[in-house]
Parts: C-alpha cells; structure tokens; sequence
C-alpha cells in the first residue's frame, strides 16, 4: 500500500466568539499516525482566552501570525508569563499547563507540532482541560472536589460549574489579564524573524535552527525545529535526514512546487504547496522544492534536538566528498563529464538562486 504524503489542511475541532481550534486528522495524513506526529493550530480572535490544559505530547509552539500572552507553568514551577509575537516558537515539554490569551485586533494564531508516541492516541494531540465544561474537575463528585481544595459543597459547584465554555471563551474588554514579564522569556521563547541565521545566501534564502544551544527546552521535547525562508523562484537543495529523523513542514506563506523521492529512486510525490499545508516527509526520503515567484516560508520540526542533514547538491554535498575515480564509476562516465559536474554549485550552500 503506497503511503499518501499530499499536503492537507487543517479542520476545525471546536471553537466560539473567542476562537477557534484546528487539527490535522491522520485518518487524513497517515503519516502522522505512521511517525507518531500530532500538528494543531489555535487561532484567538480579540479578548479570545484558550483555557488551562495540559497535553499527553510534548510540543513545539510557533507563533503564526499575531500578538499576545501565553501562561507556561511547568511542573513544580512558578507561572512564567510571557509576551508572545509571530516568529516566536516555545518548547513545551510533558506535564506543562499553558493558556493563551489574545488582547489585539489581530487573529492571533499559534502552531503546534510535537510528539504523539506516548499520547493517548498516535498522531492526535489530547488536551486536558483544568476548568470549563469539559474540566477535569467536572468529573469527580463534590465530595471528592470539596475535600481536595478544602471547601464547602456550594463553592465547589460554583467554581466548577460557572464555566461554561469550552476551550476557548471570550473575556470582557476591561477583564485585566496578568502583565507578562521580560524575564519570564528567559530560555522559554526564541523568535525566528530576529534570532541569528544558521543560513543566509543572496537570492538564495535563509535559515534559522533551533537546537538545545539556542533553546535548551527543545532537548526536554525531543524535537529540533528550522524556519526557513526561500527567495522567489529560488530552490532549496536535495537532501535527507541522517539520523532517522521524520521532517515535518508548516507552509507559512507563500507556494511552491515540492518533489518527495523514496525507496528504489521512486518519486513519492510531486506536488504545489501553499499556506497552510502540512506534509510529511518520511525518515531517510530525499525532498527538494523550488519557490513560486512570490517565494515560500515554511516552520518544519524535526524528530531530533540536535538534527543532522546530507545534502546531495551544493558545495556542502556528499558528492563533493567523493573521488573522481568513484563518481565516474557510479555514474558510468567520463572523466570530461565527471569534472564538469564537479565544477558546479562550489560555492553554493543549500539554496540555489534563480538561473539567469
């Protein structure tokens, strides 16, 4: 049975006039099931508040679009409170509770991608809510509630049973949320639009990668990430990932044409990417994409925290490890045609500008 890797569309799950919750189904995209991977979004409109929850996968957060406030409380811990901005992406390991909170005109919209191989159900992200009309509290008796928080029967019914919502509830205009503190982001968020470039080639693109140096939390998640950024009609090199790792991309803006090739130099797929599509690329499969001329952007994690790549084009590419003697060989030519294809792309990295 051939594996289905075109690009999906998230679907809503839940929402209201505070927002809205998106996921991407592996009844849909297989291969999150097949690679134990779990992508949702959640899009905040203005006063839009997502309810405490912790989650049965460690995840990375990015932020899409927008501004606002994420409470991050981690086991044992104090509730960090930070301001949060499009390019900002935030480790989330097992056993934190966040909230997020949106108090701008602008949709805010946050990606999630993490590990589902200890989740309740492979591919797919459960979310325990601590309060609302699905809180976890609503399901043990008033006795037990009473005598957990020390209170009295008709207390215990109105902090349980006053809210209503679901998820995501809308706040008044006045409703006062905590302040975030500057030194709260301290090691919990990276912003990708300011961080330094791994990468950076005129006409080419860039590249920023988050690892355990830039971003210590990621070694707790077990996943490394990369924004990258391809310049109109630019083309990012053939590669695949050494270390068994599954790539998984986010197309944030832009379109462009993708090329997937697989087992006995088959290609898996040939397709257009736009925002907002999710694909998967299989471990030890060789993937490459060209930009439109409006260029492509796109957020991938990667199963690994510290991920390592071989590129098969470019001045980094193992064909220029390789002896002429073996190149010839393998490709069963000259040695006119193998030093002609030594020549090119020297100095080119792993973006390649537009030809002339």
């Amino acid at each position: 049975m051939e594996l289905d890797l075109s690009p999906k569309l998230a679907t809503k799950v839940y929402g209201g006039d505070g927002g809205s919750y998106y996921s991407w189904a592996p009844s849909e995209l297989p291969m999150l099931r097949q690679g134990n991977i779990g992508a949702a979004k959640l899009a905040l409109e203005k006063n839009g508040f997502a309810l405490p929850r912790y989650s049965d996968s460690s995840k990375v957060a990015y932020v899409l679009q927008g501004s606002g406030v994420a409470g991050i409380v981690l086991p044992e811990s104090e509730e960090k409170v930070i301001a949060i901005k499009e390019g900002d992406t935030i480790a989330l390991p097992f056993g934190v509770v966040t909230w997020w909170y949106n108090k701008e005109d602008t949709e805010l919209v946050v990606l999630f991608m993490g590990d589902t191989s200890k989740a309740h159900k492979a591919g797919e992200f459960t979310d325990f809510f601590l309060t609302g009309s699905n809180g976890i509290f609503t399901g043990f008796s008033t006795e037990f509630v009473g005598r957990a928080w020390d209170l009295k029967e008709n207390v215990v019914k109105t902090l349980v049973g006053k809210q209503s919502g679901k998820g995501i509830v809308k706040l008044s205009d006045d409703f006062k949320m905590p302040e975030p503190k500057k030194e709260h982001r301290e090691g919990m968020a990276l912003n990708c639009l300011e961080a330094p470039l791994d990468v950076d080639i005129i006409k080419g693109g860039r590249v920023v990668v988050l690892n355990t140096k830039n971003l210590p939390l990621v070694g707790e998640v077990g996943l490394g990430a990369d924004l990258v950024r391809l310049d109109g009609s630019a083309m990012c090199s053939p590669g695949f990932s050494c270390d068994s790792a599954l790539q998984v991309t986010y197309i944030v803006r832009g379109s462009g044409r993708v090329q997937v090739v697989g087992v006995d130099g088959k290609r898996v797929l040939e397709t257009t990417v736009k925002g907002g599509n999710l694909f998967i690329v299989p471990r030890f499969f060789v993937v490459s994409k060209i930009a439109d001329p409006e260029g492509l952007e796109w957020f991938s994690i990667i199963t690994t925290p510290n991920p390592i790549f071989t590129h098969l084009a470019g001045r980094t590419s193992v064909w220029k490890a390789l002896s002429p003697q073996v190149l010839e060989a393998a490709f069963n030519v000259e040695s006119d045609v193998e030093k002609e294809f030594r020549s090119k792309r020297t100095t080119s990295e792993i973006f390649f500008a537009p030809p002339n």
